[in-house]
């Protein structure tokens, strides 16, 4: 089946923009009604996230979610398989200056769960060797996909289960690292810090990599853009005073700077995901 799948994505790729974009909002719509258990969990957390919202509004942000991801899931396959002369054509760069100026030195690009990360991270390895980190997949031809396809303008690519050392090797060289930072991944290694009011526990690798290597953080976040218009990966400037010496108010800072982007474009995270699994002693579940 998932070879299937894949050889779906490899024929889809073929068509025009527009087209692939419906395509991939086509079977966002269909799996919001197919998938009950990720249609619940994307419906609590933007009510945890967003009460003062009208219910209606926020079922609508629901389906909008589900089409995004799926959209970006789709396309994908262009991602993999097409030309880069194709993909320098689809996903367009900004704020670049910032990256270019920290040449050689350790640079962190902090990446959160956008629906567009995969589209900006292999965007960007056109240009520089990258470093990132992945979740290894149940299914072994989707993982054997997956870390192949993440790697094929070159840079390295760590297991996120692995130790960091690999990754703060990496950094030291002078080589960015693209880390995604900003999902549940359990009590180990986190603290709760309010993610739009609500307690999520939030990993303090940002900090503690920027802690051991001296680098800078270079926040990056892609838009998916309307109609099969491609997307945009933006570039920001480097944040001042990281690491406070504070885990916690480093993580929040994270947070809130995503925050922000997620109010520019709120059908684009990733809501489909149980960022408030892990709850404070005590504290009920959500899911």
């Amino acid at each position: 089946m998932t070879r299937i799948v894949f050889a779906l994505m490899w024929l889809v790729r073929l068509l025009p923009m527009p087209a692939i974009a419906a395509t991939g909002n086509a079977l966002g719509w269909a799996l919001f009604w197919l998938i009950p258990e990720r249609r619940k969990v994307t419906r609590i957390n933007l009510e945890k996230c967003f009460p003062q919202m009208p219910p209606s509004e926020r079922e609508r942000l629901a389906r909008a979610s589900f089409r995004s991801f799926c959209r970006s899931f789709v396309e994908r396959g262009l991602l993999w398989w097409s030309s880069e002369r194709r993909l320098r054509r689809l996903v367009r760069v900004e704020g670049a200056e910032h990256l270019d100026a920290l040449a050689g030195r350790p640079v962190i690009i902090l990446a959160p769960h956008f629906v567009g990360l995969d589209a900006g991270g292999i965007r960007l390895a056109m240009d520089r060797a990258l470093a990132s980190m992945y979740s290894r997949q149940k299914d072994p031809v989707f993982d054997r996909l997956l870390y192949a396809k993440r790697l094929r303008f070159g840079g390295q690519l760590f297991a996120r289960r692995d130790e960091l050392r690999p990754a703060v090797r990496a950094i030291r060289s002078g080589v960015p690292f693209y880390y995604l930072p900003d999902m549940d991944l359990g009590r180990s290694g986190s603290v709760f810090v309010p993610f739009f009011g609500v307690p999520a526990a939030t990993i303090t690798g940002l900090s503690d990599l920027a802690r051991l290597t001296g680098a800078a953080i270079v926040p990056c976040v892609t838009r998916m853009l309307p109609g099969g218009g491609g997307y945009v990966a933006r570039l920001y400037p480097p944040w001042r005073d990281f690491p406070s010496g504070d885990a916690a108010s480093d993580a929040r800072r994270m947070l809130a700077f995503i925050e922000e982007r997620v109010l520019e474009m709120p059908e684009q995270y990733f809501w489909l995901h149980k960022r408030f699994k892990t709850r404070p002693e005590g504290e009920a579940r959500f899911y």
